[in-house]
């Protein structure tokens, strides 16, 4: 069903869609409309099922990227909506774009970002709603910077006490880091069980990473061995 254009989706008809399995997408990055989509089949990451590979692994102990969290959401979000070679066109229409970054200003929404010399060369964005994430649209400029993205994000919200990683639709690349398949019955179940609060916000498990690894290590390594233990 679509909803006729206008300004930006008020904030908490958005949460109150999230909490029910309904979000919004548009057909095109210049439509102005939107339509909200509750599908048949849903993708989840099971939070300890994440599947980090030994070369993942690798490129976490290394340190290729810098990652922070919340420092460039605009930047990640606008990076996510422009066109790339493999798709034919994005979901995120300008109102979904200036929506989103409302509910980032309000702390709802939050971003990944890999930088490599300075540069943004990947990353993801998606809400926090209760103890669920939902992750909504990740981009790389760079080999893994995307998959980085994701294993902190993993990492974080196990550290945060969440307990469900969205992913909307199931892709390939999803599958091979541990994406399953359920119904939409099932993920609203899910999702029932993840209302209240989480032990700590994302930005707090982020410093509480960086506290961990201290100087004499790294939170990629802190991160790499947390997946080792769980694989």
């Amino acid at each position: 069903m679509h909803a006729p254009a206008q300004g930006p989706i008020p904030g908490d008809l958005l949460l109150l869609a999230y909490r029910n399995g309904i979000f919004p997408m548009a057909d095109a990055r210049d439509d102005p409309d939107v339509f909200w989509v509750e599908p048949r089949r849903r993708a989840i990451i099971p939070l300890d099922e994440f599947h980090c590979s030994r070369s993942l692994r690798k490129v976490l102990r290394r340190g290729a990227f810098t990652v922070t969290i919340d420092r460039a959401f605009e930047e990640v979000l606008q990076a996510c909506a422009a066109p790339r070679p493999d798709h034919e066109g994005t979901w995120i229409n300008r109102r979904i774009e200036e929506s989103f970054c409302t509910l980032h200003r309000e702390g709802h929404a939050h971003s990944l970002e890999c930088w490599r010399g300075g540069e943004l060369v990947g990353g993801l964005y998606g809400l926090a709603v209760d103890r669920a994430f939902c992750g909504e649209s990740m981009f790389s400029r760079a080999d893994d910077a995307s998959k980085v993205a994701l294993a902190w994000l993993v990492a974080l919200m196990r550290r945060a006490g969440f307990a469900l990683l969205d992913c909307q639709f199931m892709t390939p690349h999803l599958a091979s880091l541990g994406a399953v398949e359920i119904s939409q019955q099932r993920y609203c179940a899910l999702l029932d069980e993840a209302r209240g609060e989480p032990r700590m916000s994302l930005a707090e498990a982020y410093d509480s990473l960086l506290e961990e690894a201290g100087p004499s290590s790294s939170p990629g390594k802190v991160i790499a061995q947390s997946f080792t233990q769980t694989s």
